[in-house]
C-alpha cells in the first residue's frame, strides 16, 4: 500500500505542523489496520500511532508508516511528541467529538488546537480517489452483493416476511465471503416500498407487490451499495410505467458520467426526466454518493452540487420514484469513474423481474 500519510502531508498547506487523527475510518485509511481505538499523530516528517494493549501486537506487525507506541497516559504521550518536534499548532478532524476536543485542549495547554483547518477536506479529497487496489476490494464486495441478489430472487415469494427475507439475503452474502454488511439492509414491499429507508418488518409479502432491496457487502473495509426492485406475481400498467421511468433516468445519468462532469448536472438529467414524466416531487433524495470505507463519502450527486467528477471516484447512481401509500421503485449501481466514462461495478440485471 502506498504511504498515504506521506500523501496527506504533501497535500496540506505549508503552514501545517501536526495533526491528531482519531476517527476509525481515517485511521484505517492511513494505517491499513482496523481498530476501535488509537491516536495517530502526523508531523511533517514522521508519524506516531499510540494504541492500547489490545492492538499493540497487531499494530507492530502491520503498520509500516508510523512508529507504534503502547498507550499509557495518552495526553502526556501526545504532548511529549509535540514538544519534541517543536510544534505550536495542532490540527484536528472536524469529526472529533466535543468531549474529545475539550479533553485534548485541556491536556495540550500551550498548544493551539484547531478544528477550523484544511485537514478534514484534504483527507476527504484523498479518500475520494480510489486506487486500483481499493477498486478491487469494492469489486470483490460487489461479487458477494450480486450473489446475494441472485440467491434472494430464488427464494423471494408471496407469503414470506420482509425481515425473514432480509436475514436470508444478509446470511447468503456473508456465507459467500463478505466480511460484514456495508449498512443495514432495506427490504420492503408493497406500500412500504414507498419509504426510501424503510425497515424490514413483519409485513407479509403479497402477490402484486413491488419489493425494493437496498443492500451491500463489505470486503477489506470497503463497501458496495446496490438497489434492485422486483415484482411478485404481476405488475399493473402504472407499476411498469414507474419502473421504466426510473430505469431510463438511471441509464441517462450513467451515460453522462465521466471525469470532468459536474456532479449536480448528473443529478439534473435524471431528475428532469423523472419530473417530465409526471413525478415531480416524488424523487426527494440525491441521485447518489461516493462509496469507500464509509457507505456515504464525498462527493455527492445532488442538486446544485458543483463538485467535478475525477477519474478514480466511486459513485452510486440511485434514482427513485415513491408514491405514498402505493409503492416505490429505486434502482442503484455502484460505478467507477474513468476519463471517458465509467466501469459499472454492479453486474446484477436491471430489467424488470417478475418472480
Amino acid at each position: 500500500m502506498e504511504n498515504r500519510i506521506h500523501n496527506l502531508v504533501k497535500a496540506l498547506p505549508e503552514e501545517f505542523e501536526a495533526a491528531i487523527i482519531t476517527s476509525d475510518v481515517n485511521r484505517y485509511y492511513f494505517l491499513g489496520m482496523q481498530s476501535s481505538a488509537g491516536t495517530l499523530v502526523v508531523l511533517k516528517d514522521k508519524a506516531y500511532f499510540i494504541i492500547d494493549f489490545r492492538y499493540i501486537e497487531l499494530a507492530k506487525r502491520t503498520i509500516k508508516n508510523a512508529e507504534v507506541i503502547l498507550q499509557g497516559k495518552l495526553y502526556e504521550q501526545v504532548k511529549e511528541i509535540l514538544t519534541k518536534h517543536n510544534v505550536k499548532t495542532v490540527w484536528t478532524e472536524q469529526t472529533l467529538s466535543l468531549s474529545s476536543y475539550n479533553a485534548f485542549k485541556k491536556a495540550l495547554e500551550g498548544f493551539e488546537l484547531s478544528l477550523d483547518c484544511p485537514l478534514t477536506k484534504e483527507i476527504e479529497d484523498l479518500r475520494a480517489i480510489k486506487t486500483k487496489q481499493e477498486l478491487e476490494y469494492i469489486q470483490t464486495a460487489q461479487k458477494f452483493t450480486d450473489a446475494g441478489f441472485k440467491r434472494i430472487c430464488e427464494v423471494l415469494a408471496a407469503g414470506k416476511k420482509e425481515k425473514d427475507m432480509a436475514v436470508e439475503l444478509e446470511y447468503f452474502m456473508k456465507k459467500e465471503g463478505a466480511e460484514d454488511l456495508a449498512f443495514s439492509t432495506i427490504l420492503v414491499s408493497g406500500k412500504n416500498s414507498s419509504l426510501p429507508h424503510g425497515v424490514p418488518g413483519d409485513k407479509i409479502i403479497e402477490k402484486g407487490d413491488f419489493v425494493t432491496m437496498d443492500f451491500g457487502s463489505k470486503y477489506r473495509g470497503y463497501c458496495t451499495d446496490m438497489t434492485r426492485t422486483v415484482a411478485i406475481g404481476s405488475v399493473t400498467d402504472e407499476m411498469k410505467h414507474v419502473y421504466d421511468t426510473v430505469l431510463t433516468a438511471q441509464l441517462k445519468a450513467l451515460d453522462m458520467i465521466k471525469a470532468g462532469v459536474v456532479c449536480g448536472d448528473v443529478d439534473k438529467i435524471a431528475r428532469d426526466y423523472i419530473y417530465q414524466n409526471g413525478f415531480e416531487g416524488r424523487f426527494g433524495h440525491g441521485l447518489g454518493h461516493s462509496v469507500g470505507i464509509e457507505i456515504h463519502e464525498r462527493p455527492t450527486f445532488s442538486q446544485n452540487i458543483k463538485d467535478v467528477l475525477k477519474e478514480g471516484m466511486v459513485m452510486t447512481v440511485e434514482p427513485g420514484i415513491y408514491l405514498p401509500e402505493k409503492f416505490g421503485v429505486r434502482i442503484e449501481d455502484t460505478v467507477y469513474v474513468t476519463q471517458t466514462g465509467l466501469i459499472n461495478v454492479a453486474k446484477s440485471p436491471k430489467e424488470l423481474i417478475i418472480l
